[in-house]
């Protein structure tokens, strides 16, 4: 059974429609090391932007949760949002980007990573994504909708430390394949995250991968 998705995916109508994404985080100058990362973190004020050419990943899931953190200026709050999860993920053409607005006399500065452009892509496994909204053209393969998330046997599980209901609403596949990715996330862990061809650049001013 396959399903072919397109469109835009927020978390009022994300019980209805989730599409899986894909994501890394803002500090990734070096692989994580090997091994799924079990301990959960409070995550920024920032959320940041990613586009892929193509994500292809086997083993996947998606379920709702609750990422807790903190503002800019250091007070706690929580974001709702989707984690697709991956068993393996190989990715064409990721860019990230990420804005620190109201430096003092510098003004607005953005960090952009790239990675997976050549011949080689980016490899992850273990990844999970918290995102919050997405928009792909999406392929899957032997999907299941309405799983019980913590009944979900095809992805990683549930990551360890999530703000999630493993009796609430989930999805999976065996496989899943996304061109022309646009998203916001919050956070991103995985076990492994070899990235080819890395290339980072910070810049003032606004600058964004779309």
């Amino acid at each position: 059974m396959e399903s072919q998705v397109r469109g835009g995916t927020r978390w009022k109508r994300f019980a209805v429609v989730m599409v899986p994404s894909v994501a890394a985080t803002a500090a990734i100058g070096v692989a994580l090391a090997q091994g799924a990362l079990a301990a959960s973190f409070s995550v920024s004020g920032q959320q940041f932007k990613v586009t892929a050419d193509q994500l292809t990943g086997t083993g996947f899931a998606q379920y709702g949760a609750v990422d807790s953190g903190y503002t800019l200026d250091g007070k706690k709050t929580a974001h709702p949002v989707a984690v697709s999860a991956f068993k393996s993920a190989s990715i064409k053409g990721l860019c990230q980007s990420v804005v620190t607005p109201d430096i003092p006399i510098i003004g607005s500065v953005s960090l952009i990573l790239k990675a997976g452009g050549g011949d080689t892509p980016v490899e992850a496994d273990n990844l999970y994504i918290d995102l919050d909204d997405l928009s792909a053209d999406a392929t899957f393969k032997n999907i299941d909708i309405g799983v019980a998330a913590g009944s979900a046997s095809k992805g990683p599980g549930i990551k360890s430390g999530d703000t999630a209901n493993p009796y609430g609403f989930a999805q999976q596949a065996e496989s899943a394949t996304l061109t022309g990715v646009k998203q916001t996330a919050w956070a991103t862990t995985a076990g492994t995250f070899k990235l080819s061809g890395l290339k980072m650049s910070v810049s003032t001013g606004v600058k964004e991968c779309y």
